[in-house]
């Protein structure tokens, strides 16, 4: 009976052994043929699954040999594929179904947020949303759909968008193209014209509101944005496509993909040009922007990926916000304003040329290496570069102690007199200009004695020649101030899987950065030479050298730009950061929690070429730096499949800015400088079904002890002097809090609903005083701002979007949103409140410029024709119509004037006030083949 018993057991050991398995496949998105990382795949009838990688591979365990798949992902139509053995599934093409993209996992050094488990305020924006919807618009503009976003165009010019996230700009939103930060390094800022490419090589965006789930120790204030390129691995195809809007936009791009070789090897790549004339007026554009990605897989351990990619791109802007009242006098009908208008272009030689623009080439490439240790742990490591040239083209000089923005120089329409100023420089009698031009009489060398020669703005130069630079000597020359670098760094990460409830990471963020500062001419504008007086070490500096500020002039961002001739200025920023960071995780089917910690390094420093003698010690300073650091976790609870909550908080020791380090653009260090404080917390609601799916978030962010200097004079209540000095606020505190919904519903198979409300309170907190220090930085006084419950500028805090898709007939697809933003307040600068004469209230009173409220529509439609029967090539038509209804209004205003009885007004607003408009009606038409 025993043996029975023991042959019976052996019967089942062996059925379950030969039962069980492991199925593996590929998951890929059928309308951009790309991989669709976090698909989730189950087995039908039992609670067997799990999740694609990044890769948008799978490896499942079956306790079955026969049996269905079911593969889903939210955006995406269902698929059910059956299975008789186990082994490789192969490739299986999901097709959109135009619900918005919900989830996507971590991988590699990459912090991606999951839905139902990273505890963080998360949308993700997928690639044939950015394809179809982004059109002629801006790359970052796809992000208004989502809450506590606000995009403006600033002055309109190719790719001078900027972000706002819960009220904090670009200099505190972290944003990363797969996992490496972007953020400048000097200032922190973002400037999207050098990532315009980005939007035709986006597999994925996700935006994570907050402090976000980045280990690492980021600019993360207001949100993180994570840009997740294509790999090299995708299905094998190609694409061709084109685009033309209005203002004679036209764009081209074209991509193939060689799917992953035998060899291991495969290659994505991409190449694509856009150009046009721009909506404002005087902005043409030229840009260009390529994408090559090589992936190398020798076995099931090692995975290599090597990516270049940029975005060389010239375009003029509007770069000075001009009075309401001039957009109105340069209008058709002396009432309505000429939202086009520009003042700083104009016509020489019948052409259009710029006092306003940029140019610029900012190549990244990188090189990621995963290492499959073992089952439980992987190393992930990303090396990476970035060499950026180029710069802005403004003006310098003058004439008749005149800029070039003064009145004098613009024509009945409001531009620039280009011929007039050559005319001038020349030698010509322009009446307007006032005094004709004079030879050159001051010092240097004799040979340009008498000649037309150009200088700088002041007489602030080591050899004060007034009478030159003030006077009818002078002239002015087209200028490009320069700000190019070189950066190299490193992101290391170790996971481990301790168990099926534990991990942790552990790894180290390296970075070295140079920043190259100076002016160099882009044109005399008719005049013999240019004289700098800047450089101490070269004084009574001539120079007839110009550098055309062109694309191709930056193609080339090896060349050496110690030969070139510079003027003004000249200074390196360079700063060092390094740091280290670690993740514990847990997490159960219904609970997952994370404790991240993170600290770094920051040096900065100095070399100053112009203001100190090559021989001063001082001409270079000595290394600051600066320690900060963060610590953030968070929890997610699934209630049922339906219901999830979540909650995060953290608290960041932010690092101050390169400027707020060296004052006074010399080598003077503040020795008041420290970190500013950031304090996050967040609870999260989360609900999903099949046809509908919501979140809510509530949130307040303190972000405190930023750093203001300032010249004061504090007098008393009735004007006496008491004291002077410069004032070194450091309590300055900003309080954000606001609520956040988003839904999407699909009451059927045809509809598609999607929506989003945010509604924020972001203030100033408290009256912070300083220390006032006199020129010998003695002690005199104290002085006061009065900020308590000022609003914060510069962003919508309240908006709401309301968007729907229809689908009447197979691959026929029309749709529309309605966009509302209000509560924006001009901005204004901190000093405004201050409190100088003692009497307890800001001494410019406490009015807040509230913008008016604008609604905008946009629609779309687009058709598709399917080719061959996978349906994985087709030829797609889409037209793109953004603000429908051309409304008029305010994007954004850099003054804050009040209006007074009698002042005129457009809308309420004084038109004494300095602002920059949105865009009217665009359009856009595109034709895209897959093949």
């Amino acid at each position: 009976m025993k043996r029975i018993y023991l042959a019976i057991a052996a019967i089942f050991v062996s059925a379950m052994a030969f039962a069980q398995g492991t199925l593996t496949g590929t998951v890929t998105d059928g309308d951009m043929g790309g991989p669709l990382p976090g698909a989730t795949v189950m087995v039908k009838g039992t609670t067997t699954g799990t999740s694609t990688d990044f890769d948008g591979n799978f490896t499942l365990e079956v306790e079955q040999s026969s049996g269905t798949l079911v593969v889903t992902y939210i955006g995406f139509l269902r698929q059910e594929v059956a299975f008789s053995s186990t082994g490789n599934m192969g490739t299986i093409v999901l097709m959109p179904d135009a619900e918005q993209l919900g989830e996507v996992v971590v991988t590699g050094v990459m912090d991606i947020a999951k839905d139902r488990e990273t505890p963080v305020a998360v949308s993700t924006i997928k690639a044939s949303e950015i394809v179809e919807k982004l059109g002629s618009q801006e790359f970052p503009e796809i992000l208004r759909s989502t809450p506590s976003i606000y995009v403006t165009k600033q002055g309109g010019g190719f790719g001078d968008a900027r972000i706002n996230v819960r009220g904090f700009d670009q200099r505190n939103t972290a944003v990363m193209i797969n996992g490496v930060p972007v953020n400048d390094m000097e200032n922190g800022w973002v400037y999207w014209s050098n990532w315009a490419g980005l939007s035709d090589v986006t597999s994925a965006m996700q935006v994570q509101r907050g402090l976000g789930s980045s280990k690492l120790a980021i600019s993360s204030v207001g949100g993180t944005i994570n840009v997740i390129t294509k790999a090299a691995d995708l299905q094998e195809g190609g694409t061709v496509a084109a685009s033309v809007g209005n203002n004679d936009y036209l764009k081209t791009t074209m991509g193939y993909n060689t799917g992953l070789m035998e060899n291991g090897l495969s290659v994505s790549a991409m190449f694509g040009r856009t150009a046009g004339d721009g909506y404002v007026q005087g902005t043409p554009f030229e840009a260009y922007n390529y994408f090559v990605a090589i992936g190398y897989r020798p076995n099931d351990k090692h995975d290599f990926q090597f990516m270049v990619t940029g975005a060389p791109q010239q375009h003029f802007q509007r770069g000075y916000a001009e009075s309401i009242s001039n957009y109105i006098r340069y209008g058709n009908n002396g009432i309505d304003p000429n939202i086009r208008y520009n003042s700083d272009y104009g016509y020489r030689n019948g052409k259009e040329d710029t006092f306003s623009g940029n140019f610029y080439h900012k190549p990244k490439a990188m090189v990621n290496w995963d290492w499959k240790i073992s089952d439980k742990s992987t190393l992930s490591s990303v090396v990476y570069a970035s060499l950026g040239r180029g710069g802005s083209i403004g003006s310098i000089g003058q004439i008749n102690d005149s800029r070039s923005f003064s009145s004098q120089f613009k024509d009945a329409n409001g531009h620039i007199r280009f011929d007039d100023i050559v005319a001038w420089n020349r030698g010509a009698d322009v009446p307007a200009f006032g005094v004709p031009r004079e030879g050159y009489t001051g010092g240097g060398d004799p040979a340009y004695q008498g000649l037309f020669i150009n200088g700088n703005n002041s007489s602030y130069g080591f050899e004060n020649d007034r009478d030159h630079v003030d006077g009818p000597e002078n002239g002015i020359s087209q200028r490009s101030s320069m700000n190019s670098h070189n950066w190299y760094g490193t992101i290391i990460n170790f996971h481990n899987d301790v168990n099926e409830n534990w991990s942790f990471d552990l790894g180290i963020d390296a970075r070295s950065y140079k920043g190259i500062h100076y002016r160099r001419l882009v044109d005399l504008l008719g005049a013999d030479a240019y004289v700098g007086n800047d450089n101490i070490n070269n004084t009574y500096n001539f120079t007839t050298n110009t550098y055309a500020p062109t694309i191709g002039n930056i193609w080339n961002v090896f060349k050496n730009v110690d030969d070139e001739t510079k003027i003004d200025y000249y200074n390196d920023g360079k700063v060092q950061w390094l740091g280290a960071f670690g993740q514990v995780e847990y997490k159960t089917e219904k609970v997952s929690a994370f404790l991240q910690g993170g600290i770094s390094n920051q040096g900065f420093k100095r070399i100053d070429y112009f203001n100190y003698l090559d021989s001063d010690p001082e001409q270079e300073t000595d290394w600051v730096n600066i320690v900060g650091g963060n610590i953030k976790g968070g929890i997610n609870y699934n209630i049922d499949e339906k219901h999830n909550v979540f909650a995060n908080a953290g608290y960041y020791l932010k690092q101050p800015i390169f400027d707020a380090i060296f004052l006074n653009f010399v080598n003077d260090i503040n020795d008041n400088y420290q970190n500013e404080k950031i304090l996050g917390l967040e609870v999260g609601y989360g609900f999903r079904s099949q046809a509908f799916s919501a979140n809510v978030n509530l949130y307040r962010t303190s972000w405190s002890d930023r750093f203001l200097s300032e010249g004061v004079n504090i007098t008393d209540p009735q004007g006496n002097l008491l004291f002077q000095g410069t004032a070194n606020y450091d309590g300055i505190e900003q309080v954000h809090m606001g609520v956040e919904v988003d839904f999407t519903a699909r009451p059927t198979s045809f509809l598609t609903f999607n929506g989003m409300l945010s509604v924020g309170d972001w203030t100033y907190n408290g009256n912070p005083t300083a220390d006032v220090f006199d020129d010998g930085q003695n002690l005199v006084g104290q002085s006061r701002i009065i900020l308590d419950g000022v609003k914060v500028d510069d962003a919508a805090q309240t908006t709401w979007r309301l968007g729907a898709t229809v689908e009447p007939v197979e691959n026929l697809f029309f749709d529309a949103s309605w966009y509302h933003a209000a509560d924006l307040y001009a901005q204004f600068d901190v000093p405004s409140f201050q409190d100088e004469n003692s009497d307890g209230q800001p001494d410019g009173g406490d009015f807040q410029l509230k913008l008016p409220a604008y609604d905008l529509f946009d629609a779309g439609v687009s058709y598709r024709v399917n080719v061959g029967k996978q349906k994985l090539k087709y030829l797609n038509l889409r037209l793109n119509v953004n603000n429908v209804f051309n409304e008029v209004y305010i994007s954004e205003s850099t003054s804050n004037r009040e209006a007074q009885a009698g002042d005129e007004t457009w809308n309420g607003v004084n038109v004494r006030n300095n602002v920059f408009w949105g865009f009217g009606r665009t359009w856009n038409v595109g034709l895209r083949y897959r093949f």
